[in-house]
């Protein structure tokens, strides 16, 4: 479903991404580990449109979209939760929730079920929520657009355990629906129980590629690329 081949990005004349390059299949969940300032989020980026790569490519169901703008990447089917949620602060949960709604399949009760605390706050402005359910309103606006594959950025950041472990369940149940994602992280519990396979990115460049039951057994591996110590 997608391939990146032999990304170079750069912000200026600073190269982030090295000749990365990473698979992902449809119906496939795949983790993106590594610290903070490795490049997790300029490789979303690249594949978003947002920051194309200068050199390389990037395929999605085997169409070329490494110059594609961004919002036409968007109705090919791919949307992204950001690291940060970039919520619309002044507009109630259902605002946010109906904004970029599209397509078929994903519904706004659909999303309720998933997420029914959201329907509990659908009046509510997005800035008077807390920050795991602002992170579960930026995960249903991004459903409601139908994708076929989500990109989802740090998930995790800032978030209790309880509501990770509910964001994690999500994940799951997503999976199960037969949805794609490529999931950026730097939460290992969180990736390992979800992901099918890892890329773990250093310094701009993979660094290491493994099945999730690989890295589970792997502590040194963790603690060198990932920061994790047992």
């Amino acid at each position: 479903m997608l391939e990146v081949i032999g990304a170079d990005t750069f912000y200026g004349e600073s190269q982030i991404l090295w000749g990365v390059s990473l698979k992902l299949n449809a119906g496939q969940i795949v983790a993106l580990l590594g610290r903070n300032g490795m490049g997790k989020t300029t490789l979303v980026r690249s594949i978003m449109g947002l920051t194309p790569p200068r050199r390389g490519t990037i395929r999605f169901e085997e169409r070329d979209i490494t110059n594609v703008p961004a919002h036409r990447i968007a109705r090919m089917g791919l949307a992204l939760v950001p690291q940060g949620r970039h919520i619309f602060p002044s507009l109630s949960v259902r605002e946010n929730v109906v904004f970029g709604m599209r397509g078929k399949g994903f519904s706004e009760d659909t999303i309720y079920s998933y997420f029914p605390v959201l329907k509990m706050r659908a009046r509510h402005k997005g800035n008077h929520l807390s920050g795991g359910e602002q992170q579960m309103l930026a995960i249903a606006r991004a459903l409601l657009s139908n994708p076929k594959l989500l990109l989802m950025d740090e998930p995790s950041e800032g978030l209790a355990p309880i509501v990770i472990q509910t964001i994690g369940d999500i994940i799951l149940k997503l999976k199960e629906e037969g949805l794609s994602i490529l999931l950026v992280e730097q939460n290992v519990p969180l990736a390992l129980k979800v992901s099918d396979y890892v890329y773990i990115l250093h310094n701009g460049r993979i660094a290491h590629q493994c099945t999730k039951a690989e890295l589970e057994g792997d502590t040194k591996l963790q603690s060198e690329y990932i920061g994790v110590s047992k």
